[in-house]
């Protein structure tokens, strides 16, 4: 596949040289904007660490985010409310829109020509945070966050189709922020040293390291209930997101047995799906059973509600959170620091 990478990779540089020697211009915006990406195809964490950035910021400033709406059916921009299908706006800003009430969300395949519509009805948003638009180079953010994992960071990959990059390695450069996620709970400043030097900063550039804190998984029926995961439950995990491999870890460690039901990424469950995960949850032996997914995939089980409510299907959702390792406040207050100090 190397020399279709290479093809690949040189109408990607080709694009990029035109950005950057500015003949083919980016668009500024008078309000901070955030972009939040990576240079690999899914799995980098940016959901979350996006919610991160809305939980941080809302209690001081008025917050908006942007995306394209992946797999949504509706075209071109709109708005979305907390009551909106999956459908209608795609799994990712539903559940922003969800979560964070208090969050102006909207999706639109141009960001360019979304922006001024979100500011003209809401004048008073304070910045916008797009979500996974390190890539989207019609516009020029204010500030630049790339993430990249642990386990498999961009400086081992290798364009597409070879391997998961969107574009050369060299592009890590544009970024302001690099953040290294889905690290382990405990490393060592060892550890970080080397990935640092293996990532190789540029002197304007901040490394962090981020991992996962899990919390009490809650009934999709009614989000009050939470339940504590133990040794002698048998879980099955449905999940349709791009990298599950830091889930199954942790969860390996908290439950007895696990039966991974895996689809593609943003897969959007149908009937017959439905009824396979019965007719699997009905025919596994256990005392302890029960059904346990992700946030972001309850959106779309969220369409077949009612009929699983129906089959008796017992449906938790496992909540998570983005932590910093040591330097949490560091973050914080870089973050704070640039939209007190932005002039556009």
């Amino acid at each position: 596949m190397a020399p279709f990478s290479f093809l690949y990779g040189l109408t990607i540089g080709i694009r990029n040289t035109l950005y950057d020697s500015e003949l083919v211009k980016s668009t500024t915006f008078s309000l901070p904007i955030i972009s939040v990406g990576n240079l690999s195809i899914g799995g980098a964490g940016k959901t979350p660490h996006i919610e991160y950035l809305i939980r941080l910021l809302s209690p001081y400033i008025n917050v908006s985010t942007l995306s394209r709406g992946y797999k949504r059916k509706t075209k071109g921009f709109r708005f979305i409310r907390p009551n909106d299908s999956v459908l209608d706006a795609g799994d990712e800003p539903l559940m922003y829109a969800r979560k964070h009430r208090n969050a102006v969300v909207a999706v639109g395949e141009s960001r360019a020509i979304a922006i001024p519509q979100m500011v003209g009805k809401y004048p008073n948003l304070q910045t916008v945070l797009l979500d996974d638009a390190f890539q989207h180079r019609s516009i020029k953010p204010a500030l630049n966050i790339l993430l990249t994992t642990w386990d498999e960071p961009f400086t081992r990959d290798y364009l597409l189709p070879s391997g998961r990059l969107r574009e050369w390695r060299s592009a890590y450069k544009r970024a302001d922020i690099i953040i290294v996620s889905k690290c382990p709970k405990e490393i060592s400043f060892e550890e970080k040293s080397l990935m640092i030097q293996e990532i190789n900063p540029q002197n304007h550039q901040k490394i962090f390291f981020s991992y996962y804190e899990y919390g009490y998984p809650y009934n999709f029926y009614n989000p009050k209930q939470r339940i504590k995961l133990d040794k002698k439950l048998d879980v099955i995990l449905i999940s349709a997101i791009a990298n599950t491999s830091y889930l199954l870890a942790y969860l390996d460690e908290e439950v007895e047995d696990i039966h991974h039901m895996n689809y593609e990424d943003h897969h959007l469950f149908s009937e017959i799906d439905i009824d396979y995960i019965h007719t699997v949850f009905t025919h596994r032996e256990a005392k302890r059973k029960l059904i346990l997914t992700t946030e972001k995939d309850a959106m779309r089980l969220d369409l077949h509600r009612a009929k699983l409510k129906e089959l008796g299907i017992p449906v938790f959702v496992l909540p998570m959170q983005v932590k910093f390792h040591d330097d949490q406040e560091t973050f914080d207050h870089d973050i704070k620091d640039f939209l007190l100090k932005y002039r556009s």
